[in-house]
């Protein structure tokens, strides 16, 4: 699966590509360029720590502690081997590994990282929404608002019957000891348990993933000014978190290809180029590919345990 992957990125790569002249995704920096993408890398960073603390939250509500410093070394990490080698669950199942190492609890700590994963199921679609209800113009763009719109319903939608099945205990209940992919399903179950017994928790988690993927749509709309790109920023916000949605999909390496192409899709009727749309989509994954480097130190080191890097 993994080579079919990335067969089918370097494939609509190559189709997308080979539609645009290659000097469009170039443009000519100059010092206010230079200085917006200084910018989005900074907010690229900031991103990085509010993930480290929504994890921090969904810890906490699961009764478990950890220091912000020990989390975000611990995501660093993840995220470098998450973009640099060739897996697309390694970097959560570093986390997994070593922050269980620190607080021995392996079945809790899956579970805080299943439940921060799918607060973006939630988060995601009502940002796409909201920027709808903001803007009524954007919701006359025809096959962009339409896409837009159903891949944060159907997001929404899978998330409610994935709760659904989690929450009853003859479904989640009966896969909480479970392994293989049902631990999935089981770890949500554990999840809801504790955060019954917490809901305070739950508002905590939400309105850090709100500050994280508002965050992430900064660090978009930087990189578009940064390519000169007249898009405005309710323009971002609805059509970057339905482009998150898309590019999280199983059938790209690192989203290459599917990103680019729903930046051609959703930016096109506002007048971008394809080209400069293929060139956005690339910038914001070199900006967080450039982040990610600084978890190489901590992927080496390994977990304060020692846990190994293999792990």
């Amino acid at each position: 699966m993994l080579w079919l992957r990335i067969v089918a990125s370097v494939l609509m790569l190559a189709v997308l590509l080979n539609k645009v002249h290659l000097s469009s995704l170039f443009p000519e920096w100059n010092a206010r360029a230079f200085g917006l993408l200084v910018a989005g890398l900074a907010v690229t960073l900031v991103g990085i720590v509010l993930s480290a603390l929504r994890w921090q939250a969904v810890l906490a509500a699961l009764g478990l502690r950890a220091g912000i410093r020990t989390l975000l070394n611990h995501y660093l990490a993840g995220l470098f081997v998450g973009n640099f080698l060739p897996s697309t669950i390694g970097g959560d199942v570093l986390r997994v590994a070593r922050q269980s190492a620190d607080n021995g609890d392996r079945p809790s700590t899956f579970a805080s990282v299943v439940l921060e994963r799918l607060t973006g199921w939630l988060v995601l679609p009502v940002i796409t929404l909201t920027a709808f209800v903001i803007n009524p113009g954007l919701r006359q763009l025809g096959n962009a608002t339409a896409l837009a719109f159903g891949l944060s319903v159907a997001t929404l939608v899978l998330l409610g019957l994935l709760l659904f099945a989690a929450a009853h205990p003859r479904v989640g209940g009966r896969l909480a000891e479970s392994e293989g992919w049902q631990r999935f399903i089981g770890a949500v179950h554990l999840g809801l348990d504790r955060f019954r017994r917490h809901p305070g928790a739950v508002v905590n988690v939400l309105l850090v993933g709100f500050a994280y993927q508002l965050v992430v749509v900064l660090s978009a709309y930087l990189a578009a000014r940064a390519l000169g790109l007249d898009v405005g920023p309710t323009a971002i916000l609805a059509f970057m978190p339905a482009v998150a949605i898309a590019q999280v999909l199983p059938i790209s390496l690192g989203g290459l290809g599917v990103r680019e192409g729903a930046f051609v899709l959703f930016l096109h009727p506002l007048g971008v180029a394809r080209g400069e749309a293929i060139a956005l989509g690339l910038l914001f994954y070199g900006m967080n590919l450039a982040v990610s480097l600084l978890g190489a130190p901590s992927f080496a080191v390994g977990g304060k345990h020692g846990t190994p890097v293999a792990a």
